[in-house]
């Protein structure tokens, strides 16, 4: 298990430097880009920071699979069964979110990026 962090530790490390993500030493310049400033890496979290990551996305793609059903059903174009099949892989998918996030210790606050000036990356409403 040591092993494994070590690896981890080892990947994130360089996965930062490669991006320029790793803080300046006391004797190096600070990096102008705001982005690069807002980017903190901690090898001891990478592995959470990844999952938050993957979580978001399939949390976004979730909502949008949900708005579609809705829509769909809206407009008639679902049968009956179909809207049940449908309404259960939601339902199934939302649980498994649960699930996940609290695994991780997470909340779907936690997945709802903030964008900037363009605002969150999910309704406020979700979750």
């Amino acid at each position: 298990m040591a092993d494994d962090d070590a690896k981890f530790r080892d990947v994130a490390q360089a996965a930062a430097r490669a991006f320029d993500l790793v803080p300046t030493g006391p004797d190096e310049p600070r990096p102008r880009s705001g982005i690069a400033q807002r980017l903190e890496t901690d090898p001891d979290t990478v592995e959470r920071d990844l999952i938050k990551l993957v979580l978001t996305i399939v949390e976004l793609l979730r909502q949008l699979m949900e708005r579609t059903a809705l829509h769909r059903v809206d407009q008639g174009d679902l049968r009956e069964d179909q809207e049940e099949r449908v309404g259960m892989t939601l339902m199934i998918l939302q649980d498994r979110m649960a699930e996940l996030c609290e695994r991780y210790d997470l909340t779907m606050e936690d997945l709802n990026l903030d964008l900037g000036p363009l605002g969150s990356l999910l309704p406020r409403d979700s979750g």
